[in-house]
């Protein structure tokens, strides 16, 4: 098992590289002091981490924003974060969230983690939220089973929407992303109808036609009834950091932006 160590004060990273070796005494241990010097390790192809155990909040780069760059390029790498009483830590023990070591690092604490990460993630949706998986493919689930929609560019209107996290979007703005090159902005509205009246048959059929909000001839989606893995990555939560392999609603090419945004830190 290779691991790598993370943090910019030296004393703390040897106190972690310790505590790591005493939980896993047969894993080869890296030390960095700096995310740059850890995306350069991976670029040179020196060998990909198993785990990687890194401060949260780290000079000119903060944690999870290397940690979605260490998945890009290490996409089976587990992402722990070590750190201080801070806003991340407090929520993350409240909400009982692995993938967080509170410093001093303790040998206990990372073998815990360690055996949390060799669990499959069983993990609940919330009741009465919708399933939206946007790492790899786009999906829908409700109840564990697949949304059905009637037609292709009824979902794609709904990963749209939840690409741009809850924000309101006008039928310009969905026309531009959906046909890039259609210049018939009248024919381009009636599509859009048609589109939101299946997306809104589809989500009816499960109870959840709630999940958009349409005011103002604007469309948006309401956040809080969604289980968004892009969601919860922003949010901090570990499992969804580690769910995350790279790829980011790869069906559609006004996703890039998001993907790109996410690959160079700019999320």
């Amino acid at each position: 098992m290779l691991i790598f160590a993370i943090d910019d004060e030296p004393a703390l990273l040897a106190e972690l590289h310790d505590a790591i070796a005493e939980a896993e005494p047969s894993a080869e241990i890296r030390d960095f002091e700096t995310a740059p010097d850890v995306l350069a390790a991976l670029d040179g192809g020196s060998g990909m981490p198993d785990v990687v155990f890194s401060d949260i909040q780290l000079p000119g780069m903060d944690g999870l924003s290397l940690a979605v760059q260490i998945k890009k390029q290490a996409p089976k790498a587990k992402i722990v974060f070590v750190t201080a009483y801070s806003q991340y830590a407090i929520e993350a023990y409240k909400r009982h969230i692995n993938g967080y070591v509170m410093k001093p690092a303790a040998p206990e604490k990372i073998r815990e983690e360690l055996d949390a990460l060799a669990l499959p993630d069983a993990a609940a949706v919330p009741a009465g939220k919708l399933r939206v998986q946007c790492f790899g493919h786009f999906e829908v689930f409700w109840r564990g089973e697949p949304v059905i929609f009637q037609r292709r560019q009824s979902k794609e209107l709904l990963a749209f929407l939840i690409d741009r996290g809850g924000r309101a979007c006008t039928a310009e703005e969905i026309a531009a992303a959906l046909w890039e090159d259609d210049g018939d902005m009248k024919a381009a509205k009636a599509r859009i109808r048609l589109i939101i009246h299946d997306l809104r048959a589809a989500l009816k059929e499960i109870g959840m036609e709630d999940v958009l909000l349409r005011e103002h001839r604007q469309l948006a989606v309401r956040r809080e009834m969604l289980d968004c893995d892009y969601y919860r990555m922003l949010a901090g939560d570990m499992r969804a950091v580690n769910a995350f392999h790279g790829q980011y609603m790869i069906d559609y090419s006004w996703a890039e932006l998001t993907n790109g945004r996410l690959h160079f830190n700019e999320s």
